[in-house]
């Protein structure tokens, strides 16, 4: 565990990428692209824990439409900085037996997280799925995974801020802030 003066020097040496504005902004056009093709369909909204929580929470009061919420939690990365083996520690508890699906994540790395929820939605029967992430990482490498709705792009860095954490802390951040390399 880091003291909290670690963390706030990380904090400190760290680049601004996208400002509260930029995301606020960002996420209302978000509401704007689903409400387009969703309105319609009543989706199951499932949220990935804990990354997408503050995404989440700002995205749902924008949605002005019927929609089913659950959640589900899994880890590649835990409080490490690369990504490992997917731990399922969660799964939605709603039926999606011949239902829409929409999954909200924070971040789009690898891909191999949201291929996972993807396989594991449509096991359970799921009509269709989408997914929504605030962010998607330009690793320069092909991805097992698209996202039907991106928020903004940040670069091959580590990123945290809105929702993302670096060593467990700093999700709380209004803002989303990349490591100097």
């Amino acid at each position: 565990m880091r003291t909290n003066q670690q963390l706030q020097q990380i904090l400190d040496s760290a680049e601004l990428i996208h400002s509260e504005q930029i995301i606020a902004h960002t996420v209302q056009r978000l509401a704007t692209d689903i409400t387009q093709v969703l309105s319609h369909q009543q989706p199951l909204v499932l949220c990935v824990m804990g990354g997408a929580v503050v995404f989440t929470g700002q995205l749902l009061p924008l949605l002005g439409f019927p929609l089913d919420f659950d959640y589900l939690h899994l880890t590649r990365y835990d409080k490490a900085l690369t990504g490992g083996a997917i731990h399922w520690q969660a799964e939605p508890k709603e039926n999606m037996h011949g239902r829409v699906v929409l999954v909200l994540d924070d971040i789009l790395d690898e891909g191999v997280t949201l291929a996972a929820i993807r396989d594991k939605v449509l096991e359970n029967g799921a009509q269709a799925f989408y997914s929504a992430v605030l962010v998607e990482k330009q690793t320069g490498q092909p991805k097992p995974f698209s996202a039907d709705f991106v928020g903004l792009t940040v670069p091959n860095r580590y990123v945290f801020g809105f929702g993302m954490d670096i060593h467990g802390a700093w999700r709380n951040l209004p803002a989303i802030y990349a490591v100097k390399d």
